[in-house]
């Protein structure tokens, strides 16, 4: 079965064809640096990272880009409130993204592109929308004129904003030839950072080929980027005018990813920008959005101190990624009972070194159907109580290369000294055959919230708290 992957774009799954034969271009939005990430953050990133995971598993060879946005006006604002630089505003949660992403077991990112690092892009794509007479000027910047790109909406389906759509940010001026018209380079203001091309030229990590600097001679006047422009001049410097996957929250098909669509299609003169738009479903906290006005607001940070990266991948994994997830207590306590019996029985389970052909087989058939983890989750469980399976181990071993579960790991706990006493009493009345003493011990662990299990390499003790 080939995979199949639902485009948002064309509304249907399509079979998944890359377009260059094994190697697959995939960009996710990344987060703006300045707050700590939060539960939205955790589903969407978490559910790419497995469905990158899956993608190297089938052999494709991924390239898997994805933007910092750290320069914006939340973080300038931020900055302003606690009055110190806009840069230690970046610093320090840029930082604070990353710890999280490695908790969380998300480490599939091949690289983290700084959208500052790409000033230089940044103004030749502007430049170049505005040699079209696509951007036109007004008092505090270049704007997109949306009466020059007809398609604008096709992938929303519509041209006007709503409820759950991601704010464009201070794109409002009376100037503007229309309403919809999204700023592409904010003209400076006091007290806010600013480029300039001169500037970009020694400051960017990306340098740019002679053949394509002669809009240097004529400069945009100092300023710095709107927030749809960065996203595609970094895609256009890794990929091209075209790549296969583009991914993010449903809260940004509008009007973010259409802006993107609008500025690269309009540079390029090529369609599609992206073969395959891909889109997680929306986050809840008990049957509400996600709103820190509503005191409902979870960071990465403040789950991962009750619960374990693992119990998070589990309630993921058990959602498929287009769905909408409702977070509650109770979800997370069922994930958690399931993924701790899943493991205990993965801690069990001898390798024999040979593949289940037949399960491993049915599991990438149910990832083939558009990344349906939750069906493919059902197949770990079928393998895990099938007592005549053979190959477990290894076959498990590839199902969580992808899951990022950890299943087949032994967990390194820390065992309290009256823990360990009763352990040696216990080991000490096995080597005399005390085998009624060895039982009343083992009970006594039971009862302090340890359960152990005799190997051939001695005593394993595991936690049941």
């Amino acid at each position: 079965m080939p995979l199949k992957v639902y485009s948002t774009l064309s509304r249907k799954k399509e079979i998944f064809k890359p377009i260059k034969k094994n190697q697959v271009n995939l960009f996710v939005c990344g987060p703006t640096v300045y707050d700590y990430a939060h539960l939205g953050h955790a589903k969407t990133y978490t559910q790419f990272d497995i469905i990158v995971k899956y993608l190297r598993h089938k052999g494709y060879k991924v390239f898997y880009l994805q933007n910092i946005t750290d320069i914006d006006d939340k973080i300038i604002k931020r900055a302003n409130e606690e009055k110190i630089d806009w840069k230690e505003i970046v610093k320090k949660y840029r930082e604070e993204y990353f710890q999280d992403m490695k908790a969380l077991g998300i480490d599939s990112i091949n690289e983290y592109a700084n959208a500052t690092d790409y000033i230089l892009e940044i103004i030749s794509q502007v430049k170049r929308l505005i040699e079209k007479k696509i951007a036109y000027k007004i008092s505090d910047g270049y704007y997109f004129d949306l009466t020059k790109f007809k398609e604008y909406g096709k992938l929303a389906k519509r041209k006007i904003l709503e409820k759950e759509d991601a704010v464009s940010r201070i794109d409002e001026n009376t100037e503007k030839r229309n309403s919809g018209d999204f700023c592409l380079w904010k003209f400076r203001k006091e007290n806010e950072p600013f480029w300039t091309s001169d500037f970009a030229r020694h400051s960017s990590k990306s340098k740019l080929k002679k053949s394509e600097r002669g809009w240097e001679q004529s400069e945009l006047g100092e300023g710095r980027p709107g927030w749809h422009i960065e996203d595609t001049a970094i895609t256009e410097k890794y990929f091209g005018s075209q790549y296969d996957i583009h991914g993010g929250g449903l809260d940004l098909i509008f009007p973010h990813h259409e802006a993107e669509i609008a500025q690269m299609e309009s540079i390029s003169g090529k369609k599609p920008l992206v073969k395959y738009w891909m889109h997680t479903g929306f986050l809840k906290i008990n049957k509400t959005k996600m709103s820190k006005s509503l005191g409902n607001f979870s960071t990465i940070k403040d789950i991962l101190k009750k619960y374990s990266p693992e119990t998070i991948r589990y309630v993921f994994l058990s959602t498929h990624y287009r769905k909408p997830l409702d977070f509650s207590d109770k979800i997370l306590e069922n994930a958690k009972l399931s993924y701790e019996r899943l493991k205990n029985i993965c801690g069990e389970i001898k390798d024999d070194k040979k593949i289940n052909k037949k399960y491993l087989s049915e599991f990438e058939k149910a990832v083939d159907d558009d990344f349906n983890f939750p069906n493919s989750l059902q197949v770990l469980w079928k393998i895990v109580r099938d007592e005549k399976a053979n190959g477990k181990y290894q076959t498990i071993k590839k199902i969580d290369e992808v899951f990022g579960l950890k299943l087949l790991e032994k967990d390194k706990i820390h065992i309290p000294k009256e823990i360990q006493k009763i352990v040696e009493e216990r080991e000490k009345a096995r080597k005399s055959k005390d085998w009624k003493k060895a039982d009343e011990l083992r009970e006594a662990l039971k009862k302090k919230g340890y359960f152990i299990n005799d190997t051939e390499g001695g005593a394993e003790i595991k936690s049941i708290k």
